[in-house]
């Protein structure tokens, strides 16, 4: 047996293998490289999808929220101008009765008094019972 030469013939084996040994992990290396960037890409555009779907859903909220609160304005405007309308035909029809009451007093100032007096008489009884 030839020891120096099964020497040699051990260490071009062992180089070989120590070779196709490092191309195998460069190749898994760059097999779990593609792997990962890969996941990243997907995750990337997962991502992208939703953050689209979250601000298309908040601009529709914004919308909606905007759109509500123009018309709850709208609404509380013309409440005011018809509150506004029925103060003065209020306003108006007290003045109305005022002038009809005075324009009576003047006519017919006996009667008027005499109205008072009963009717201050009945609401006395109506208030003492």
């Amino acid at each position: 047996m030839n020891k120096p030469a099964d020497h040699v013939a051990n260490a071009a084996t062992a180089a070989a293998n120590t070779v196709s040994a490092a191309e195998r992990i460069d190749a898994s290396a760059e097999r779990v490289k593609q792997a990962t960037s890969d996941t990243i890409d997907r995750t990337k555009d997962a991502v992208d999808r939703a953050a689209d779907k979250v601000e298309s859903s908040l601009h529709h909220a914004t919308d909606k929220a905007a759109y509500g609160a123009t018309r709850a304005a709208e609404k509380a405007e013309e409440a005011k101008l018809r509150g506004k309308e029925a103060y003065g035909e209020a306003v108006d029809t007290a003045n109305d009765w005022l002038d009809t009451a005075r324009d009576y007093v003047r006519e017919k100032p006996v009667q008027s008094i005499a109205l008072a007096i009963a009717a201050g008489w009945l609401a006395g009884r109506i208030l003492r019972s």
